[in-house]
Formats: C-alpha cells, sequence, structure tokens
C-alpha cells in the first residue's frame, strides 16, 4: 500500500459536507457585504449580505464579529471558486418556522418588530420568517395610518399557519381585546357613580369625547362637557388631552361621565344673585322673533323679552341687538325651579321715560313663548 501524501492525509482528515447539510464554524473574517467562516472543511464558507438577513443594506460588521460562531446551512459546496456557499437566514427560517408552528399549537404570544408596513396591513419577522398581520387585526380600533408602527416592537398571537402556502397570519387585536376586557374588569369592580377620576380624551365625535379611564373607556356627552353651552366639542378637547371628571351613571360596561361638577353648578345661590329688582351684564346668546336670550353667567340663560329691549318700541330683537352683545338689564323674574329668569332694559328706566304703549312684560306669555 503506498503511503498517502501529506495534502492526501489532511484533506482524509477533513470532514466531507453535503448541499443541504448544516454546517457550525468561525468567523475569521467580516466585510460590510459578506462574512468567512472556518467551517473545518478545506475550503472557508462564505455568506453573503443576501444569505445572512431579508434586511437591504445591512453592515455585515456592525452584527457579526471575528471569532463569533455561526451555524449556516450549505447551498453550494463548490460555488466555482473553491469556496462554500453558505446561508444563515435559511437555516434561521427553517428554525423560525418550527419556533412559530410550536407558537401556533401553545397560542404563545410572540414579540417582534414591525419591519415592513403594507396597504393591507404590517409584517414582523421572527427568526427570519415573515408573519403578516392582516390591517383588520392590528388594533382593536380602526387606524387609517400604520404607519406608525413601523419598527415599533408589538406582541401578537399566531392565528394561522400554513408555511407550504406562505401564509402565516398574526393577530394583535385579539390579545388588545383581551387586555381591555381585564382591564374593564378591574375598573368596574372599583368604580362607583359619583367618584371623580383623570382620563385621557381618546376620541372626539359631534355628540361627544371618548375618555380612558386606564384602558377601559367612558362617554363624556355634549350636554355633560360644562354648564355652559357646548356648540363643537372638537372645539373644547383634543386627543391626549388630560381631563378631570366624575362617573355619572355606570350601565353594564358602559360608563356615562360629566364635567358639570354640583359645586360648580351657576344656580347655586342665584336666589340671591339673580333676585327680582337686580341689575345683571350678560351677553346676547342667541334671538329669536320674540325677544333674546342673555347669557348671564355659563349655563344660566335669561329671557329678554321683545317688549322690554327698549324704551322705544322694537319690532324685531335683531333691529336693536346682535349676539355677542353685552348689555344690562333689570331682573323681573326668577323661577328657580324651572330655571328661568326674565329680564327688562326698559325697567332700568323710570315710568314716566317709557312710551305708553309698551306695558309692563307679561310674564305668564313670556313663558309660553319660551316653551314654544
Amino acid at each position: 500500500m503506498s503511503e498517502m501524501s501529506f495534502e492526501q492525509m489532511l484533506e482524509e482528515s477533513l470532514k466531507t459536507i453535503r448541499n443541504g447539510e448544516v454546517v457550525e464554524g468561525t468567523v475569521i473574517d467580516v466585510k460590510p457585504d459578506e462574512i468567512v467562516l472556518n467551517i473545518g472543511y478545506k475550503s472557508d464558507g462564505i455568506i453573503t449580505r443576501n444569505e445572512y438577513t431579508n434586511e437591504s443594506n445591512v453592515d455585515l460588521t456592525t452584527v457579526v464579529n471575528v471569532g463569533d460562531t455561526l451555524e449556516a446551512k450549505v447551498i453550494k459546496v463548490n460555488d466555482g471558486e473553491g469556496q462554500v456557499l453558505l446561508s444563515y437566514k435559511r437555516l434561521a427560517a427553517e428554525k423560525g418556522s418550527k419556533r412559530l408552528e410550536e407558537a401556533f399549537e401553545n397560542k404563545e404570544v410572540l414579540t417582534a418588530k414591525v419591519s415592513q408596513v403594507l396597504d393591507g396591513g404590517v409584517c414582523v419577522n421572527v427568526d427570519e420568517t415573515r408573519v403578516f398581520i392582516p390591517a383588520s387585526l392590528v388594533s382593536d380600533t380602526y387606524e387609517k395610518d400604520l404607519s406608525k408602527f413601523k419598527d415599533q416592537e408589538i406582541e401578537f398571537v399566531i392565528t394561522e399557519f400554513n408555511p407550504k402556502h406562505r401564509r402565516i397570519i398574526g393577530n394583535r387585536k385579539m390579545l388588545l381585546v383581551a387586555k381591555k376586557a381585564e382591564l374593564q374588569k378591574e375598573l368596574l369592580a372599583k368604580i362607583k357613580v359619583g367618584d371623580v377620576i383623570e382620563g385621557t380624551v381618546k376620541n372626539v365625535t359631534d355628540f361627544g369625547a371618548f375618555i380612558d379611564l386606564g384602558g377601559v373607556d367612558g362617554l363624556l356627552h355634549i350636554s355633560e362637557m360644562s354648564w355652559g353651552r357646548v356648540e363643537n366639542p372638537k372645539k373644547v378637547f383634543t386627543v391626549g388631552q388630560t381631563v378631570r371628571v366624575f362617573i355619572k351613571d355606570i350601565n353594564d360596561t358602559k360608563i356615562a361621565l360629566s364635567m358639570k361638577f354640583p359645586e360648580e353648578n351657576p344656580w347655586n345661590g342665584a336666589a340671591e344673585k339673580y333676585a327680582v329688582g337686580n341689575v345683571v351684564k350678560g351677553k346676547v346668546a342667541r334671538m329669536t322673533d320674540f325677544g333674546a336670550f342673555v347669557e348671564l353667567a355659563p349655563g344660566v340663560d335669561a329671557l329678554l323679552h321683545v317688549s322690554q329691549i327698549s324704551k322705544e318700541h322694537v319690532e324685531k330683537p335683531s333691529d336693536v341687538l346682535s349676539v355677542g352683545q353685552e348689555i344690562e338689564a333689570k331682573i323681573v323674574d326668577f323661577n328657580e325651579e324651572d330655571k328661568k329668569i326674565s329680564l327688562s332694559v326698559k325697567a332700568m328706566f323710570a315710568p314716566e321715560e317709557t312710551d305708553a304703549d309698551t306695558a309692563d312684560v307679561d310674564i305668564e306669555k313670556v313663558a309660553s313663548e319660551t316653551e314654544e
């Protein structure tokens, strides 16, 4: 038997590898676009950037160091230049697919960074395996702009796993709904009608604002925003604003809120403040054919009947008054029970200064017209 040459013995001592085999090696050189591994074979292994990650333009020198140990899958034993082509991402994807299958079966909660935002949803990568989360499953509320989720770490569960058709679906909404239900249960157990609580404005509509009370929303209706009149909630509240409210009503899981605190009721002490004969100042809030409503304080309006606007005859309130105008008048009637106040500018003058044809205001008639 002839003796083997040194080169033959060296080659014999080195392991043999095959395409598709998983090998382990030590990083002996790193360039921005490739990694060189000593895999114990007669040739070094090469991992290009495209075979390391799905992320483009990654500088490999920032993620791998000389001396690191890596596992990779053999793509081609000889690339034509005597080198072994390896893939790190394909092996990672296989492991990731297995990992996702286990997570799917165990209903495990996963965490990953959103790598891509598409028209119909977002994508996350778990060990180089892509998971698609449809827009309808990204949140428990409608999200018009999904771009805010880019590079954000989110939690989700796998609700569909079909790697053969490259269909792996994630669901974040399910977790948010479950979490909200738990928070709602905890909150409802500790709050009661009358409690004062701070919340954050979550959404503003024409009829009110939804306030986040800590994972649970309460409705602040437009009629409960102020003792005064609120025409447009969007001019009063902004999303993210902190507000102080109190629990007005709890009906099952629905929470009604109010900012009309009893101690701030403008009718407190009104009997003294608006006693008949008192002279008050106010602003014209709105007008009708029969008179003008004057705001004496937020939530306190008084009627200035057309016959009481001036000592001269007035055909229409708009002939002499305008919305926002400040006027001074005398209280001629006060009804605390019905919260009705009647004013008279004419009563500010001496009787002989008024026209003979303008009699004192008929309180019963004013009340009737107001109700109409």
